[in-house]
């Protein structure tokens, strides 16, 4: 099974080699039809803290690193 790939903002980075990133979606309402924004937190396991708060990173799915940590920052990211 291919693992997911999520792209959001990061918003916390106060633990060591940790930061948490929000990543929003687009559903619709199923009754109002209307779109509307859903957002979630993840922890992700940052091993050269290299990211800032502010930075758009993507992030992949791992196998659990700690209680809340199962994600990691792709090696990819230039800190933009």
């Amino acid at each position: 099974m291919p693992k997911r790939i999520l792209q959001g903002t990061v918003i916390s980075d106060g633990n060591d080699k940790t930061i948490v990133v929000n990543v929003d979606r687009r559903v619709r309402h199923p009754l109002y039809k209307k779109t509307i924004t859903r957002s979630s937190k993840f922890h992700a396991h940052d091993e050269s803290n290299s990211c800032k708060v502010g930075d758009k990173v993507k992030i992949i799915e791992c196998r659990p690193i700690s209680k809340k940590k199962t994600w990691s920052v792709l090696a990819d990211n230039d800190g933009k």
